[in-house]
């Protein structure tokens, strides 16, 4: 489906990263916010600590009202580019149980460290009892 806004790098983006010239990413989308920063309720310093990233989960986290959400869309000025966004690795079957493989292997290498600190345990006890 054919995007009908500019798409911009996570790179520039990070550019836009002073107070005369504000941009934040925001669910993939780009905002250029350096017109609101003297507006905004909690103030301009909040924008500024994540101005030329990624601020999705400070947006979030922060729990902005409906009306927020719709005023940000003004300042929208284009969306991340998919390309640019970096993508997930796929685990294949077998790599799944690669990890378990490997601490039952190492389990089975140093159980004589568990089994010797019982077994001196279980002997001083029982010479410890017996001198009483």
């Amino acid at each position: 489906m054919p995007t009908l806004t500019k798409l911009y790098s996570m790179q520039e983006a990070s550019e836009h990263n002073s107070a005369g010239d504000c941009w934040i990413v925001v669910d993939g989308k780009v905002y250029d916010v350096s017109s609101y920063l003297e507006e905004h309720p909690g103030g301009d310093d909040v924008i500024l600590q994540v101005t030329g990233k990624d601020a999705t989960d400070e947006f979030e986290d922060a729990g902005h009202s409906k009306s927020a959400r719709e005023l940000m869309e003004t300042f929208c000025v284009g969306e991340l580019d998919p390309s640019d966004i970096p993508q997930l690795e796929v685990v294949s079957e077998k790599q799944k149980g690669y990890i378990p493989e490997k601490l039952v292997d190492l389990s089975k290498q140093y159980w004589a460290a568990p089994v010797a600190v019982v077994g001196i345990s279980v002997v001083v006890t029982f010479l410890y009892l017996r001198n009483k």
